[in-house]
């Protein structure tokens, strides 16, 4: 996926290039400014904020389908 195509405060999955092959859910941060420049990819789960070129994007996060919960009795 390209570095072009993500949008602010969206989440992917990604791939760190260094260290583990784990898959891990990232949020596009704009949190050092707006410009393309200075976003960064946030791990969900901690503090930790690296730069674009750390990771590899594999694709935009689903969101969750929304259906009713059924209860036992029904």
């Amino acid at each position: 996926m390209l570095v072009a195509s993500l949008v602010p405060g969206s989440f992917y999955w990604a791939r760190p290039l260094a260290g583990n092959d784990e898959f891990t859910i990232v949020q596009v941060s704009t949190v050092f400014g707006e410009d393309r420049d200075f976003w960064t990819l946030a791990v969900i789960g901690s503090d930790q904020h690296h730069m674009l070129s750390d990771f590899e994007i594999i694709g935009p996060v689903d969101e969750p389908g929304w259906e009713p919960l059924r209860q036992a009795a029904e």
